[in-house]
């Protein structure tokens, strides 16, 4: 199992724990929570953080070294100053999108409608674990935050508050460009897990 934390730490667990009924996954420090969590396939897949002020960041999976239960993991991504990880999971450049809404951070979540943006995951360069990431979406007049982001296999989708689904733009070529305004505000990004299991 792979964990990464709001405060962009990231750890693997050692398999040998997994048999247990109860155990603490991660050792975390005051303050920080676990963002996402997933089963790995295999030590090829890609581990992916994108961040509150638009960097996103992914790398192999066998870069970070599996722990024991006391483990309190590694520096997964570099944060710039009042950022924080808002997605973690598995990614799968050959055919995940990265889907982005931006807002204002001093919104109430699913109050905004903000701006989303599709961009396909391979416009992004793989980097180093504990590096700083890539700008991932261009904040418009107004924005200075995401305030929703997801990868995972087209199609991927969006829902509002209610539950009902929110329109997304078509998908756009540029890794760093702006989004386009949403109709209603959007309070999760979903899609496929990434189809790196689907490939055994």
């Amino acid at each position: 199992i792979a964990l990464g934390t709001r405060d962009g730490v990231v750890k693997r667990v050692r398999p040998d724990y997994l048999a247990r009924d109860s155990w603490e996954v991660i050792r975390l420090a005051d303050g920080d929570e676990v963002i996402g969590a997933q089963e790995l396939v295999d030590e090829h897949c890609n581990l992916a953080f994108i961040t509150s002020d638009a960097q996103l960041l992914h790398y192999k999976a066998d870069l970070v070294r599996p722990q024991g239960r006391t483990g309190g993991g590694v520096a997964g991504i570099k944060l710039g100053k009042g950022a924080s990880v808002i997605w973690f999971g598995l990614a799968d450049p050959d055919v995940d999108e990265v889907v982005t809404v931006s807002g204002s951070s001093g919104s109430l979540p699913g109050t905004e409608a903000g701006s989303a943006k599709i961009t396909p995951l391979a416009e992004y360069p793989t980097k180093g674990r504990g590096t700083g990431g890539v700008r991932c979406h261009r904040f418009l007049k107004g924005e200075d935050a995401l305030i929703a982001a997801g990868i995972g296999a087209a199609p991927m989708m969006a829902t509002a508050a209610s539950g009902s689904p929110v329109e997304l733009p078509e998908g756009h070529a540029r890794r760093d460009g702006s989004g386009t305004p949403l109709a209603q505000p959007v309070v999760e990004i979903a899609g496929r897990l990434s189809t790196q299991a689907e490939k055994e």
